[in-house]
C-alpha cells in the first residue's frame, strides 16, 4: 500500500469524529453514527484506492450505513480491504462520556478476516508478551505467563475487560489470582491498544465483543507489535452458517494474530470523537475553528504518529450539523 494512504485515511477519521461530536451528549445516538458514517463515506470518494468494505456496520440493504461489499475510493490506486467504524461508542457519545474514536483499518485486498457481525472471544497483549499467550489456556495461566514477559509481579498486573454480567466469572477469577482489574463500558478497540502502550499500563485485554471490533483492534496491535488470539461464538444456527458462507469451515476454530490480519503492510487510523485515555476529543474553540486529535499507525514500518489539526468549519459545509 502507497505510504500516502495512511495520512489519507486520517482524513476520513476527522472528519467523521467532527461530524458526530456536534451530537454529543444530546442523548441521539443513532444521529450521531449517521454524521459519521455520512461525513465518513463523503471523504473516502476523494482518495485514490479501490478500497472494498470487509468489515462494516450492516448489509447493503441497510443503507446509509457502510455496508459489508461497499465499494470506497475513487477506483485509482491500490486494492485494500477496509474496516470501519465511524463512530465506536455511539451511546457514548449520546451521553457524552469518555472514550468514543472513529477507527478505519485497511489492509492488502485478501488479508483482513472477513467477520460476520457477532459475538468474539479476544485476547490481546503487547509485545514483551508476544508469542506467550494462547486463548485456550486458563486466564490463571495467561495472568502468570504475562507477568513474567513484563516483568510484573501478579499484584502489579492490570487486565482490563468489558464490564458486562458475561464477564463476571471471568472477572472473578482473576481477582482470585490476584490481579488487578480495570473494567470499560464501551470501545473494546481502545481497550485491546491500550495492551500495547506502556504509559497506560494496561498489561493484559480479556473478553468477548464484537467480531467486527476484533479485526479492527488486530489491525492496531499489529502495528504496535502486540499480540491478539480470537474466536466466533455463533448463537444460533444462522449465525454459524453465515461463518461458513464467509469463509471460516469451522467457525468456532482458534483465530491467531495471522488469521486476523494476514499482512505485515497494515493501516490503523483514528481520531478521538470525546475525551479519552489515548486520544483527545473534539475540541470547538469558537467560531468556525474545531481541534481533532489522531494516531495514525503502519505496521509495515512500525511508524506511529500522532497529529494535532484544526479545522475551519466554514470550508467543510458537509461536516457541519443541521440545526
Amino acid at each position: 500500500m502507497d505510504r500516502e494512504l495512511a495520512l489519507e485515511l486520517v482524513r476520513v477519521t476527522e472528519a467523521a469524529a467532527v461530524s458526530s461530536a456536534q451530537w454529543m451528549g444530546r442523548g441521539q445516538k443513532d444521529e450521531a453514527d449517521d454524521a459519521a458514517t455520512t461525513a465518513m463515506r463523503t471523504m473516502f470518494d476523494s482518495i485514490a484506492m479501490e478500497g472494498t468494505v470487509v468489515i462494516g456496520e450492516g448489509e447493503l440493504d441497510e443503507a446509509p450505513m457502510l455496508y459489508i461489499g461497499e465499494n470506497l475510493g475513487n477506483g485509482n490506486g491500490p486494492e485494500v480491504d477496509i474496516a470501519v467504524d465511524p463512530l465506536e461508542g455511539t451511546n457514548i457519545v449520546a451521553k457524552g462520556h469518555n472514550n468514543a474514536m472513529s477507527v478505519i483499518a485497511a489492509a492488502d485486498r485478501g488479508a483482513l478476516l472477513h467477520a460476520p457481525d457477532m459475538y468474539m472471544q479476544k485476547i490481546a497483549v503487547g509485545k514483551q508478551a508476544r508469542g506467550q499467550i494462547s486463548l485456550d489456556d486458563p486466564i490463571e495461566k495467561t495472568i502468570e505467563t504475562v507477568a513474567k514477559a513484563n516483568n510484573k509481579r501478579i499484584n502489579d498486573l492490570t487486565v482490563i475487560i468489558q464490564e458486562r454480567p458475561r464477564h463476571e466469572e471471568l472477572v472473578e477469577r482473576i481477582r482470585a489470582k490476584g490481579a488487578r482489574v480495570k473494567l470499560f463500558g464501551d470501545g473494546d478497540v481502545e481497550a485491546s491498544i491500550a495492551t500495547c502502550l506502556p504509559h497506560t499500563g494496561i498489561d493484559l485485554f480479556v473478553g468477548t465483543g464484537g467480531a467486527p471490533e476484533g479485526v479492527i483492534s488486530a489491525a492496531a496491535v499489529k502495528c504496535l507489535g502486540g499480540d491478539m488470539q480470537a474466536r466466533l461464538v455463533p448463537q444460533n444456527e444462522e449465525e454459524t452458517q453465515r461463518c461458513i458462507d464467509m469463509g471460516l469451515n469451522d467457525p468456532r476454530q482458534l483465530l491467531t494474530h495471522h488469521d486476523l490480519v494476514s499482512s505485515d503492510d497494515a493501516i490503523f487510523a483514528a481520531t478521538g470523537v470525546t475525551e479519552g485515555e489515548l486520544l483527545h476529543g473534539v475540541k470547538f474553540l469558537g467560531g468556525d475553528l474545531a481541534e481533532t486529535d489522531s494516531i495514525v499507525m503502519r505496521a509495515k514500518t512500525g511508524t506511529i504518529r500522532f497529529i494535532k489539526a484544526n479545522h475551519h468549519l466554514d470550508n467543510k459545509l458537509h461536516l457541519l450539523k443541521n440545526d
